[in-house]
C-alpha cells in the first residue's frame, strides 16, 4: 500500500491540473479577454451608491449625478489642446502633468482625466466630444448630502490611490471608494458592484460591437441602502449647542448600545467635499492645525474623566466589599496626602456614599480609594484588581464599535507604575489622583457615554454601533451580545440614587427639567498648556454624564466642553437640553438653551495659539482654519468640582 501511495497522488496531482488547465483555456476564457485588451475595449458601468437614512428613516444622504472625463493615451490624436484647455478651463501645463500621469498608470487602459463635472459642465463639453479622440465620458453619481450636519458621522468619498489599486483588484484608476465614518466602514456594502461590458474593436480601433454578443457583460448592482441608530434631530441640535466651542457629545440608547449622537466640535458642511472643490476644501481641513475639524473628539480625544470617574470608584469600592453605604468620611475642604500636598474639595463635613456623590466630594473618594488599595498586602496587586473592575466596563481598550477610527483611552495598571516608579514602592496615596478621574486614566467622550448607559443598565452594556438596519441582511452579533461588568447588580442601586439626588440637591439641582427624572455628575478638570515656553492656566473642561429617565432609561449621554469651566456651566445644560430634546421633541428650558447658545469660548482658543480672535480665526469652511500648531493641553489633579 505505501508503494501505491506516492505514484496514486502524483496522478491524482496531474489529473487535477489538467483539468484546471482545460477548464481555463476551453471552457473560461476570462483570461482570454485580458490577453485579447488590445481588440476588445472594457467599460465600467458604475452603480449608485447605498442611500442612508437615520433611525427613524429620514434621508440623509442621496446621490446626485456627476461625470468624469477618462483619457486613453494610446488613443490621443490631433488633439487642439488649446480649445480643450478653454473648454475645460484649465492650463497646458495642467493638461500636459495629467497625461503624463495617465501614460505611467498605463498608456492603453483608461483613467481619469478630470473627475466630477456637474451637469452644466458636461453639457458644455458634450457637444464637442467627437473633436477630441481618445476621450471618453464616465457617468458616476456623487453623494447628495440632504442636511448640513454630521460630517464626521457620514466620512467622505475620494479617489483610490495606486497603493490600494496594487492592494484590491476591485478597483481602477478613477474609482471612488468611501472615507471616514460610515462611508469607509460600510464601503463594500454601500458601494454596490460595477457592471462591465467589453466592446469588440476592429483593425482600426473603432468599435463594433459587443464581444460575443455581451456573453461576458454583467450588469452593475445598486449598493444596499442603510439606517443608522442617529437620530438626526438631535444630532442637528447637538451640533448647534456646541457653536463656537470644541468637545465631543455622545448619546447612546442603553438597551441596544445605539449610538444616538456622535458630535464633534467643530465640524463642518458635508457638502463642502463633493465636486471640483472637494480637494481644496479638504486641504484647508486638514491644514487647521488648531480648530481641527476632521479631528473626531467624541471617539479620539482622550481626556482625564474628572468627577464622572468618582461614580467607578464608588462602584469598585462597594464590589470590595471596602466600604457600604453607611460608611462614613468627614471633609475639612480638601484631603492631605502628603506633606504639604493637598487635594481641595469646595465641601465639608461628613459624607457617606450618597451625599459624597450628589456634592462631588473629593475627601470622600479619596478616602473610598485608599480603601480599595489598602485591602490588599500588595499595591500592584490591588491596582490590577483596581483596573480589571474598570475595564470590565469597556475601559482602556478599543470598543469594537463600528467606525474606523478611535483610541484605547488608558486604565493604568501594575505595568504602568512599574515603567513610572521602577525604583520605588509606590502606595495609594501616591496614585490618589487616581480616585477623582485624573492621574494616569484617560477616557474619550465614547466610553464615558458607554460607561454611564452600563451604569443605567446596572451592570451591563451593548458594544456602542451606528448601524441600525442593513437592507438585505442583518448587522454583526458582536452588537447585540451582553457585556456583564465584574460589579455586582446590587451595587448599581443606590449608585444610581446618588446620580438622581445629584438632580435634587446636588451640583446640578439648577438643570432640573420639569417630569423628567434625570440621573447625572458633574466634571471639572483644570488644565494648563506651556505658551511661550511658559506654564499657563487655561479655562477649566467642563464634563457631564447623564442617563434618564431614572427607571427604564432610554438615553445615555456624555459632554466634553474644552475650557468650558464648571460642570454645571455648560456641559450639564447641555445634558439636559439633550435629553429633553430626544424624548419630548421639545425644549422647555428655554432659558438654559439661550445660555448654551448664547456661550462663545473663540476667546479662550484664541490663547492657545497666543493671538486675539481675529488672528487666530479666519473665514474657511471650517469657520476656524489657522495655520499654528496645536499647544498639547496638560491637566493638573489639584481640583476637581
Amino acid at each position: 500500500m505505501r508503494k501505491l501511495l506516492l505514484p496514486t497522488l502524483i496522478i491524482i496531482a496531474a489529473s487535477l491540473l489538467l483539468i484546471r488547465i482545460f477548464y481555463l483555456q476551453v471552457i473560461n476564457d476570462t483570461f482570454k479577454l485580458k490577453s485579447d485588451n488590445n481588440a476588445i475595449k472594457i467599460k465600467y458601468d458604475y452603480p449608485e451608491r447605498g442611500y442612508i437614512f437615520d433611525r427613524n428613516g429620514k434621508l440623509l444622504v442621496a446621490n446626485q449625478a456627476s461625470y468624469d472625463i477618462m483619457v486613453i493615451p494610446r488613443e490621443l490624436k490631433n488633439i487642439d489642446t488649446l480649445e480643450f484647455c478653454q473648454l475645460l478651463n484649465i492650463t497646458k501645463e495642467d493638461y500636459i502633468k495629467k497625461i503624463e500621469k495617465a501614460k505611467v498608470y498605463s498608456p492603453r487602459l483608461p483613467s481619469v482625466f478630470l473627475p466630477q463635472l456637474n451637469k452644466s459642465e458636461f453639457a458644455a463639453f458634450q457637444e464637442k466630444i467627437r473633436k477630441f479622440e481618445g476621450f471618453y465620458f464616465q457617468k458616476r453619481s456623487l453623494r447628495d448630502y440632504e442636511v448640513d450636519f454630521g460630517a464626521n458621522i457620514f466620512g467622505f468619498i475620494t479617489q483610490v490611490n495606486e497603493r490600494l489599486i496594487e492592494k484590491n483588484p476591485y478597483y481602477n484608476s478613477g474609482d471612488l471608494i468611501g472615507r471616514q465614518g460610515v462611508e469607509e466602514s460600510y464601503e463594500e456594502i454601500l458601494r454596490g458592484i460595477k457592471g462591465i461590458k467589453y466592446i469588440q474593436k476592429d483593425k482600426y480601433n473603432r468599435e463594433i460591437g459587443s464581444y460575443k454578443e455581451g456573453k461576458y457583460d454583467t450588469i452593475a448592482v445598486q449598493g444596499e441602502d442603510i439606517n443608522l441608530t442617529i437620530d438626526a434631530e438631535i444630532q442637528r441640535y447637538g451640533e448647534q449647542l456646541m457653536a463656537n466651542k470644541r468637545g465631543g457629545i455622545v448619546a447612546i440608547e442603553p438597551k441596544t448600545g445605539e449610538i444616538l449622537a456622535l458630535v464633534t466640535a467643530p465640524s463642518y458642511d458635508p457638502s463642502i467635499l463633493v465636486g471640483r472643490q472637494r480637494s481644496k476644501n479638504y486641504t484647508l481641513l486638514y491644514h487647521d492645525s488648531i480648530a481641527k475639524p476632521l479631528y473626531d473628539r467624541g471617539l479620539l480625544a482622550e481626556y482625564p474623566p474628572g468627577s464622572p470617574f468618582k461614580i467607578l470608584t464608588g462602584l469598585v469600592a462597594l464590589q470590595e466589599e471596602v466600604i457600604d453605604e453607611q460608611t462614613t468620611f468627614v471633609c475639612h475642604h480638601g484631603f492631605s496626602y502628603a506633606p504639604g500636598r493637598f487635594m481641595k474639595c469646595h465641601g465639608s463635613g461628613p459624607h457617606q456614599l450618597n451625599n459624597g456623590i450628589y456634592n462631588s466630594c473629593n475627601t470622600y473618594f479619596a478616602n473610598v480609594y485608599l480603601r480599595i488599595i489598602g485591602k490588599y498586602k500588595s499595591t500592584p496587586y490591588a491596582v490590577d484588581a483596581w483596573s480589571n473592575h474598570l475595564k470590565s466596563f469597556g475601559l482602556g481598550q478599543f470598543m469594537g464599535y463600528d467606525l474606523p477610527t478611535g483610541k484605547r483611552g488608558k486604565i493604568p495598571d501594575s505595568k504602568t507604575y512599574k515603567k513610572i516608579y521602577p525604583d520605588w514602592n509606590y502606595s495609594g496615596k501616591t496614585i490618589i489622583s487616581n480616585s477623582i478621574g485624573q492621574g494616569e486614566v484617560l477616557m474619550t467622550p465614547i466610553q464615558l457615554a458607554n460607561m454611564i448607559a452600563t451604569v443605567a443598565n446596572e451592570g451591563y452594556y451593548y458594544t456602542p454601533h451606528i448601524i441600525k438596519k442593513i437592507k438585505g441582511s442583518s448587522i454583526d452579533k458582536k452588537f447585540t451580545t451582553k457585556h456583564v461588568t465584574t460589579v455586582d447588580k446590587k451595587y448599581f442601586k443606590p449608585m444610581i440614587q446618588g446620580l438622581f439626588d445629584v438632580y435634587n440637591f446636588g451640583t446640578a439641582s439648577s438643570l432640573r427639567v420639569e417630569g423628567i427624572d434625570i440621573c447625572g455628575k458633574t466634571g471639572t478638570a483644570e488644565n494648563f498648556a506651556k505658551i511661550g515656553g511658559k506654564r499657563v492656566q487655561l479655562k477649566d473642561h467642563s464634563i457631564f454624564v447623564a442617563f434618564a429617565p431614572k427607571d427604564n432609561p432610554k438615553i445615555a449621554i456624555a459632554i466634553l466642553v474644552e475650557n468650558g469651566g464648571f460642570g454645571s456651566t455648560i456641559a450639564g445644560p447641555i445634558a439636559s437640553l439633550m435629553i429633553e430634546k430626544y424624548l419630548r421633541k421639545k425644549i422647555t428650558r428655554v432659558d438654559l438653551e439661550k445660555r448654551v447658545l448664547g456661550i462663545s469660548l473663540k476667546d479662550q482658543y484664541a490663547k492657545l495659539g497666543g493671538m486675539k480672535e481675529s488672528e487666530a480665526i479666519e473665514s474657511s469652511p471650517s469657520d476656524s482654519i489657522a495655520k499654528k500648531e496645536t499647544i498639547k493641553v496638560k491637566v493638573d489633579s489639584t481640583k476637581e468640582n
